[in-house]
């Protein structure tokens, strides 16, 4: 496909084109003075600033999938301010992470003005859901990535 095609870019699995734009890519990054493996383990970490101990076993949890399962306990208190910051955060991850790695920029920028979409069907706000009615917060977000890069890049 070439980059000016009108065709949505859909992206989620390990199985299929564009993973690597997906929070679960192998794609570390340092930010806030640690290594984080993957944008999932540094998204999920920020919810408990109040627990370092915590923070850190999401951090070094082997998988993003595991990351992902302690970030969504509620055995350790929430971040009362995390409905209101949680996109920030995710912004602040995804630029660490794309940032860091030119051949990802060069992946993202490569997508042209194409919509990307993160297929996730059970996730209506980050993802657009198993119906395409979900919200698609991380594609925007990426969108709004590619749009600074490009600028950056000028």
């Amino acid at each position: 496909m070439c980059e000016d095609s009108n065709e949505p870019v859909y992206f989620y699995s390990k199985t299929t084109a564009y993973y690597e734009l997906s929070n679960s890519s192998p794609h570390g990054f340092q930010l806030d003075g640690v290594f984080w493996p993957t944008v999932e383990h540094y998204f999920q970490a920020q919810k408990f600033p109040s627990d370092p101990a915590y923070k850190e076993k999401i951090r070094k949890a082997r998988t993003p999938k595991e990351a992902k399962s302690l970030g969504h306990s509620r055995k350790v208190p929430l971040r009362l301010d995390w409905e209101q910051i949680k996109e920030k955060v995710m912004r602040k991850g995804l630029r660490a992470k794309f940032t860091s790695h030119p051949g990802l920029a060069t992946l993202l920028l490569g997508t042209g003005r194409r919509q990307l979409i993160e297929n996730a069907p059970s996730d209506y706000y980050w993802g657009c859901g198993c119906d395409g009615s979900g919200k698609n917060r991380l594609g925007i977000l990426l969108m709004e990535l590619r749009t600074a890069l490009r600028v950056e890049a000028e």
